[in-house]
This record gives C-alpha cells, sequence and structure tokens, in this order.
C-alpha cells in the first residue's frame, strides 16, 4: 500500500499513473478537493492525513518547500506504519534533505529524497529525471518503484543532500535560461523582429546544443585562449542595452552580466574567453 502527500499538478498525475499500473494508492491534500479529484481514478482520498498515510509501505510527498514537508510530516508521524519509507520528491534545501534523513532514521524510518526534472506529463507518462543519492542500500530497495516513475533514474552517489544541491542548480540554470529569453525577446522586439523570427533562428542555430561544450571550456581554466574575447563581448552587451534604453525596454539579466564584465576587464582580462567571467566558481 502506497500513501501520496501533496496532490498538486505534478502529485496528481504520479498518482494516476501508478493507479494505472494497479496499484492502491491513498492520496491526500491540504484542499480536500484536490484529493477527492483522484477518486474517479481509483485513489482512496482522506482528509485526515494520519488516516491517509496508516498501513502504507511507502510514502510518497511532492509538497512546497522545507517548511511544509517538516509540517505534513509531523502531522502525519501518528499514523505512519512501523518502518515505513517516505519518498520526499520536493524541491527542498540540502541542508534540509540531510537533516531529515538523519531524524527520521533516528526514529526508524526511511527517507529519501528524490527530487525530479519532470512536469505534470513527464509525471503521468514516466518520462523525465529522477534524482537521488545517500545511503545505497536504501536507492537499491527503492530503485525498481523509482524507475517505474521516470524515464531515468540518476544515482549521484552516497552523499547525503547532493541530489537537493544538482535539482537546484539546475533549476538556477532554467531560470536564468528562461530570464536570457526574456532578454532576447526584448531586444528582439526593439528591432521588429517576431518570436518566430527568434524560433526560426534558434532551429537553425541552438546555443543550447553548445552547453557541454561551454561549460568544458570554463572548467578547463584555459581563458588565455579565447574564441570571443571579453572586451568584445562586452562591447556587445553594451549595444543590447543601448538599443533597449533608447525603445525605453528593461532587460533583465544584461545589465547584471555587464557589470560583471567591467569587474573582469579592470583586473586586465579584457582579452580573455569572456567566460573567465565564471573563473572563480570553478
Amino acid at each position: 500500500m502506497k500513501a501520496f502527500l501533496g496532490m498538486g499538478l505534478l502529485g496528481s498525475n504520479f498518482v494516476k499513473a501508478m493507479l494505472q499500473k494497479g496499484e492502491n494508492v491513498q492520496v491526500w491534500n491540504r484542499t480536500v478537493s484536490k484529493a477527492k479529484a483522484l477518486e474517479p481514478f481509483g485513489a482512496k482520498a482522506f482528509e485526515d492525513i494520519i488516516e491517509a498515510v496508516k498501513n502504507a509501505d511507502v510514502i510518497h510527498l511532492t509538497l512546497k518547500d522545507d517548511a511544509v514537508v517538516d509540517e505534513v510530516l509531523k502531522n502525519a508521524s501518528g499514523g505512519l506504519k512501523a518502518g515505513a519509507a517516505i519518498i520526499d520528491h520536493t524541491t527542498t534545501s540540502a541542508k534540509g534533505a540531510i537533516e531529515r534523513t538523519k531524524a527520521w532514521k533516528a526514529k526508524g524510518f526511511t527517507y529519501l529524497h528524490a527530487p525530479v526534472f519532470m512536469g505534470p506529463q513527464n509525471a503521468l507518462e514516466g518520462s523525465g529525471v529522477m534524482l537521488v543519492s545517500g545511503n545505497q542500500d536504501v536507492i537499491k530497495k527503492f530503485e525498481t518503484e523509482l524507475s517505474a516513475m521516470t524515464g531515468t533514474l540518476l544515482n549521484l552517489g552516497e552523499t547525503e543532500g547532493k541530489a537537493a544541491g544538482i535539482k537546484l542548480t539546475g533549476n538556477l540554470f532554467l531560470l536564468s535560461l528562461t530570464a536570457g529569453l526574456a532578454d532576447a525577446l526584448a531586444l528582439a522586439k526593439v528591432h521588429g523582429i517576431t518570436a518566430d523570427d527568434i524560433q526560426n533562428l534558434f532551429s537553425v542555430w541552438n546555443p543550447g546544443a553548445g552547453v557541454p561544450a561551454r561549460l568544458k571550456k570554463i572548467t578547463s581554466g584555459t581563458f588565455n585562449q579565447p574564441s570571443w574575447e571579453l572586451n568584445m563581448a562586452r562591447k556587445d552587451a553594451g549595444l543590447m542595452m543601448k538599443a533597449a534604453d533608447e525603445a525605453g525596454s528593461k532587460l533583465i539579466t544584461t545589465p547584471a552580466i555587464a557589470a560583471v564584465m567591467d569587474e573582469w576587464i579592470a583586473k586586465g582580462h579584457g582579452n580573455d574567453d569572456w567566460s573567465v567571467i565564471a573563473k572563480d566558481n570553478i
């Protein structure tokens, strides 16, 4: 028997996928109607969280953050079956994941943090990426079950909290990517270029494909072999900001990047590869 706490878009589709495989799932959500909405699919919904976790061997979570995870688990603790396993798919801090793993182990329970790079459709289809790290015996025990929930189960090794750290790192890149696209669309609009034009450009020239090579360039530390000099990159950033300013358009990330470029140029790196701005983070 499984329990699933947190019936948002991700959690509800995880549950639907489990039900389609014939699994018995007890569900709970603060907004009761979201849990009740899973009953037509075969789930058993509960208003009382203690009742929701009773007799469950495994309890899955998809909640908001560390504080909510701690609160929900505290409220559910009175109904937990002895030796039950808690598998948390919530994006949390690494510190929180480490502390919960230790705390619940001391209480006689297994806690495994398994955050995901998955949207609701991925959860329904069993595609995407799920991350795990920590006790390898625990991971091995739940490997088959977790693999069935996702396209790829990425085991990051024995370091507790590493899965949480990798998830946050990946999400940071997604935030940066979206902000970069927002700036690109703003600059394109200034020049009378449509979003379709940008889409067509990226279908021919895919900058995302260059991410692994760019990361390798940065981590190699060979900034004195430039493919794009920092001085030239800063010049282009200036042209971007000037065009946007003249049109009254606001750029999100470009001014901050330009400020960092200025710092590195002032330190004498203007003729180095522009990726030198990441040097201190290696």
